[in-house]
């Protein structure tokens, strides 16, 4: 289990990780006040995706992908 170092790098294995089997798909968020940083993570079991980050704009970044992946998740197309 190792971070990725770019987001850009982590949504898009995030995003191929979802779509390629999204019942078996889990993602985790995790705050650490202290250091005022946020860690996400994504795995199947198989592939485990993290990145953590204490950049704010990171933190929009973020948010926008879990929106996102909820869009995936509430709509009938799969």
């Amino acid at each position: 289990m190792t971070y990725l170092k770019s987001w850009e790098e982590f949504e898009k294995a995030a995003e191929r990780l979802y779509m390629q089997d999204p019942m078996k798909a889990r993602c985790c968020m995790k705050y650490t006040h202290n250091k005022g940083g946020l860690s996400l993570k994504m795995t199947d079991d198989v592939v485990c995706l993290q990145y953590k980050t204490e950049i704010v704009q990171d933190l929009k970044k973020m948010e926008k992908f879990i929106n996102n992946l909820m869009r995936h998740m509430a709509s009938k197309d799969q």
